[in-house]
């Protein structure tokens, strides 16, 4: 068996030079379908795909299962299963052979053939229980090889229902297990949890009723860098926490936005400290392009190099400059960000980067 990762429409062009000899044996997701048949056929599938740069792998299997090769054990399969005598199950079940809801008292030797021969419409399979209302999906599985099937597949028709797995690979432990049902817990499906606390004395309790207070805690620009002061002198304020102030050169069209950083100021900065030095965080350069880009209409950073790190001292402020470029004919920017200890030069770059509208 081989793994392509195209709708099915498009392995059936692929498959087509091997009329025969491969079979589209599984419908997974709008992207992924698992192709069976002959060995030499598939290496010559698995060549066509690097060729096309399709993503394609083999699939460690001993049999062309749902393949035209099954039809050579049709009668030996419903010879050996003449004996049994299915019954009707307690539980629905909606056929990926079939693709409908199925009497299981029918599962006899012509049925599993055929569940043997036919492409799995694990697909369709799962579009249909999304659209009756079916959800969240949970794969009982060692591993959860179809959840991200299960997800896409969703996706595609817009539905948003949780996909749950039980346990993982390296993770087979009760501890993945109670993560799992936690997980299906907080998606609104019941669990049993009795038989987890018994003989332990815990018992369940309600979370508090009270209302919260709405109350808000954003963080606020310095007030040593922003107010009517800046107005005064002439610069825009931005109202960020770490830039208060921007202003536009004038007939470069540059523009250039300052702040003021302290561990005073600012004291969730001292969490990021790295033996015992404090540095400005990556995502902190990130939020500073970003804003800075948002005040020169760019919206998205295309580029964004750290050449040096940023320390914070335990005491005294740290001033930031971020310099935007000249925008160019579609209105792209260059960035430029820098730092200097209060009351000392000269200026150290730290971050080079390339903003877009």
């Amino acid at each position: 068996m081989v793994a392509v990762s195209l709708p099915v429409g498009e392995v059936e062009r692929l498959i087509g030079g091997w009329e025969g000899r491969l079979s589209v044996a599984a419908v997974n997701s709008p992207s992924s379908v698992v192709v069976s048949g002959d060995s030499d056929a598939l290496a010559g599938l698995l060549v066509l795909c690097g060729a096309e740069g399709v993503r394609a792998r083999r699939v460690e299997v001993d049999y062309a299962s749902h393949s035209a090769r099954v039809e050579r054990i049709e009668a030996e399969i419903r010879t050996a299963l003449e004996g049994v005598t299915p019954v009707r199950g307690g539980v629905p079940l909606f056929s990926t052979a079939m693709d409908a809801w199925l009497d299981t008292s029918v599962m006899g030797g012509a049925y599993w053939y055929a569940n043997l021969r036919r492409t799995v419409g694990f697909e369709s399979a799962v579009r249909a229980l999304a659209a009756e209302g079916f959800g969240p999906f949970v794969e009982v599985s060692p591993h959860p090889v179809l959840a991200v099937a299960v997800e896409e597949t969703l996706e595609a028709v817009g539905s948003s229902v949780p996909v749950i797995g039980t346990l993982r690979r390296d993770e087979g432990g009760m501890d993945r297990l109670l993560m799992s049902l936690g997980q299906a817990w907080v998606h609104g499906l019941p669990v049993d949890w009795s038989p987890v606390f018994a003989d332990t004395g815990a018992t369940g309790v309600d979370l508090p009723t009270y209302p919260f207070q709405h109350q808000s805690y954003w963080a606020m620009p310095d007030p040593a860098i922003s107010g009517g002061g800046l107005v005064a002198a002439g610069l825009g304020t931005t109202g960020h926490p770490l830039l208060g102030a921007a202003v536009e050169v004038a007939e470069t069209g540059e523009l250039l936005l300052t702040g003021r950083i302290s561990l005073r100021t600012h004291p969730w900065l001292a969490d990021h400290t790295v033996s015992d030095t404090t540095l400005l965080p990556g995502t902190a350069f990130l939020e500073l392009a970003l804003r800075a880009g948002d005040e020169a209409g760019c919206a998205l950073v295309d580029e964004l190099t750290l050449t040096t790190p940023l320390v914070l001292p335990a005491e005294g402020a740290v001033h930031l400059q971020v310099r935007l470029g000249t925008p160019d004919g579609n209105g792209s920017r260059t960035l430029s960000l820098f730092s200097r200890p209060e009351h000392a030069t000269p200026w150290t770059p730290h971050a080079t980067g390339h903003l877009t509208p």
